[in-house]
């Protein structure tokens, strides 16, 4: 994962079009019974209209917020997940030796979704098996699980599950199609291969059955409301069998959503840490990212983000139309670094009083129209600002076609002034709207500004025009 902390300001989709000089445009964000997979069949589309698909994605479409957990045996030395003997930077057996020490001795699956719940978070993400191949479930085809060789001696993703479920939230589990230690899956390192599939298929069936398996064990035990996909790029998605894949999620739960990590087959993408600079082609879309700069736990990795670095990635995800899946890396104990803790429970806060603009939200009007991140509710007309950064005087909206009818601070109430500027009855380029902004309104950390327009917004796109007449 890349440790580069280059920061380049979000620009929404919107900014790439081109129109004439002078056009005014209206903006529009618009079951264990049967072990073998099911046979390899023609593509499978849902078949679902646009509506269909929206109704689907709908409580996805309004978490805004979800958060990642990356747990398993690699916490136990602090390397990097499965990829540290992947890499060759340790041998496999010192990596697998990291099972004698993971004891899950404090994890308290109750205070880690109270938190979770705290943060404001509407779904979850835990990695239920990596690419290492140890499940946190006690998985039947194999030993390579934490129940069975570790001394927590038990399973514990199921009590997780049951308390996300209890606390109303929405579940969602991370599986690697890939298993690097199951001696029937073709690579082991990269540099080390232990078969090809198009030399022995009969052998890659025999992984790809184990993959099916797994998946029946995790559908029946926890019926997920998100399944989340990791290490398609290694085979094809006929090899995956990507189709039969999604047929079995649907058979447990008919509105399942995947991402996009199944060559295809999956209902929104996933950009992974670095801030998209444009709004991600998919209509649905969610970052996932790390507070410091590591997925699981690592004693040596301290560059952990601040409450409001992290915070301002999360309204840029939201004037982009995007989620944010937010990842926390426990000890092997079960217990969650402080600083993690920290960042979700500011989160938590700042969303709690500013939830308007955050859950019925879309994404906001293009970045030079505004000096900050914006988004837009759900019928267009209520345009919410967003400022990292207290204003050197007042606020300035440029190109809204809009009557004002009203401005204040989201959380707080308070009513703002507001003026335009350089609006003449003889021009049909709109003036320059300004807010005034007391300190006294000011957030700690991002404040929210909500404008009431008198219809849904509308906006000059122009390059301006020369006077010929006033």
């Amino acid at each position: 994962m890349s440790r580069f902390h280059l920061r380049i300001a979000s620009v929404p989709l919107a900014l790439l079009l081109l129109v004439p000089a002078g056009f005014p445009v209206r903006f529009c964000p618009e079951a264990y019974a049967q072990d073998a997979p099911p046979a390899l069949s023609p593509v499978n589309k849902r078949g679902e209209t646009k509506a269909q698909k929206e109704k689907r994605m709908d409580w996805f479409d309004h978490a805004k917020l979800g958060i990642f957990i990356h747990w398993g045996i690699y916490a136990v030395d602090g390397v990097s997940e499965s990829w540290s003997f992947h890499n060759k930077y340790l041998p496999y057996e010192q990596y697998m030796k990291q099972a004698a020490g993971f004891t899950a001795a404090s994890y308290d699956p109750k205070a880690w979704v109270s938190l979770i719940k705290e943060s404001g978070a509407q779904y979850t993400v835990i990695t239920t098996k990596h690419h290492d191949g140890v499940a946190l479930w006690d998985t039947r085809i194999n030993d390579r699980s934490i129940p069975k060789m570790t001394p927590a001696g038990r399973d514990v993703l199921s009590p997780f599950v049951k308390e996300v479920k209890k606390a109303g939230l929405h579940t969602g589990l991370y599986f690697s199609l890939l298993d690097w230690s199951n001696p029937d899956y073709p690579v082991f390192t990269r540099t080390e291969s232990r078969y090809s599939i198009k030399d022995d298929p009969a052998r890659w069936d025999k992984f790809v059955q184990c993959n099916f398996t797994q998946l029946r064990e995790l559908c029946s035990a926890y019926k997920p409301d998100l399944m989340w996909f990791d290490g398609d790029w290694e085979q094809t998605a006929e090899d995956w069998r990507a189709d039969a894949v999604i047929d079995l999620l649907r058979s447990y739960n008919k509105n399942v959503i995947v991402n996009s990590r199944i060559q295809g087959y999956g209902d929104y993408s996933t950009p992974e840490q670095g801030v998209p600079v444009v709004r991600p082609s998919d209509r649905y879309w969610e970052l996932c990212y790390t507070i410091n700069d590591s997925w699981g736990f690592q004693h040596t990795d301290t560059n952990f983000k601040t409450p409001f670095m992290v915070l301002r990635t999360f309204v840029d995800c939201l004037s982009n139309g995007g989620n944010l899946l937010l990842d926390i890396g426990p000890r092997e104990d079960g217990t969650i670094p402080e600083e993690e803790v920290a960042v979700l429970r500011e989160m938590g806060r700042w969303i709690k009083k500013h939830r308007e603009a955050v859950y019925q939200t879309r994404a906001g009007i293009p970045a030079e129209h505004f000096q900050g991140f914006s988004t837009l509710n759900e019928e267009g007309d209520i345009l919410y600002l967003y400022l990292p950064y207290r204003p050197n005087g007042p606020i300035e909206v440029k190109g809204l076609m809009n009557k004002v009818n009203r401005v204040w601070v989201v959380g707080d109430g308070r009513m703002l002034n507001y003026k335009v500027y350089n609006k003449n009855y003889w021009s049909d380029i709109p003036g320059l709207l300004e807010i005034d902004l007391p300190d006294i309104a000011l957030d700690p950390s991002i404040t929210v500004i909500a404008v009431l327009l008198d219809s849904p917004v509308k906006l000059y796109r122009g390059e301006g025009q020369v006077i010929t007449s006033n």
